[in-house]
């Protein structure tokens, strides 16, 4: 009995990888808004840590200012002229600049984030005759910290730094999300220990999944936005080139870092 010819036509894809296929292809629009929600949320969260910080520096200033006008009988009635509830609004307003400032700065270069295509492979003879003094692609990791090392900026290393801080308050603003809610949802169902130990997994599981889907990329992003920046002025000008922005943005790096990323915490 002569055998049924193979059919041409090619196999079907399975319904997951046509869904997959088809989210791929907005994948320009929902990983820039990713970046920018991610470093949005670092934002705050590093924020928060701050209020607190202002506002006793706010009753400094106000209590040498009441200090002062407090020493001559024409001015002494102005001492009672800022309240505590008035401190309290302005320590707030003055997170809210701060926070809004931050993401202008650092938010918004995550818009411009642009994925090309991977080069072709080449035969192993091509690679080996090709000239020593070609140039790596000018976006690229090496690239990028190579102009930091030899030509370094504040804006080059300051932008940078204090993204990545951000980006992973962010990704632990994501993680306790996942577990308290793992933990509060599980805890009736499978008791108090099966439960904290899910929620802790799930925990990392999502600030491991967070950073490595999108914080690097919103720190490439970033590192790419000051190189362009400074490149586009001279050396000397490449020193002040968005140094008030670095003066902003470095303190709230750091307490992204210190205080809004508790990354130990899902471990003990």
């Amino acid at each position: 009995m002569p055998s049924r010819p193979a059919s041409s036509e090619a196999p079907s894809s399975s319904f997951l990888t046509d869904v997959s296929r088809f989210l791929g292809a907005f994948r320009w629009a929902f990983m820039p808004l990713g970046l920018l929600a991610l470093v949005a949320v670092g934002v705050h969260a590093a924020a928060d840590t701050l209020d607190d910080r202002l506002l006793t520096a706010v009753d400094r200033l106000d209590s040498a200012f009441d200090g002062f006008v407090g020493q001559y009988p024409a001015t002494a009635s102005l001492v009672d002229w800022v309240s505590l509830e008035t401190r309290t609004r302005l320590a707030r307003a003055l997170t809210l600049a701060w926070e809004l400032a931050a993401d202008l700065l650092l938010a918004l270069p995550a818009l411009g984030y642009r994925e090309v295509a991977a080069p072709a492979p080449t035969e192993a003879w091509r690679a080996v005759t090709a000239l020593s003094s070609e140039p790596s692609a000018p976006s690229s990791w090496k690239a990028l910290l190579q102009r930091c090392l030899r030509r370094p900026t504040p804006m080059r290393w300051v932008r940078p730094l204090a993204t990545a801080g951000v980006v992973l308050a962010g990704a632990c603003t994501v993680a306790r999300l996942v577990q308290g809610t793992v933990y509060l949802s599980w805890r009736p169902l499978f008791g108090d220990t099966v439960a904290d130990l899910s929620a802790r997994g799930l925990a990392v599981a999502a600030l491991c999944g967070v950073s490595v889907s999108l914080g690097w990329r919103a720190v490439l992003r970033n590192l790419q936005h000051a190189d362009a920046a400074c490149a586009a002025v001279g050396p000397r000008r490449a020193w002040t080139r968005g140094l008030l922005g670095c003066v902003l943005v470095a303190p709230l790096g750091l307490a992204a870092v210190w205080d809004a990323a508790p990354v130990l915490s899902f471990l003990r």
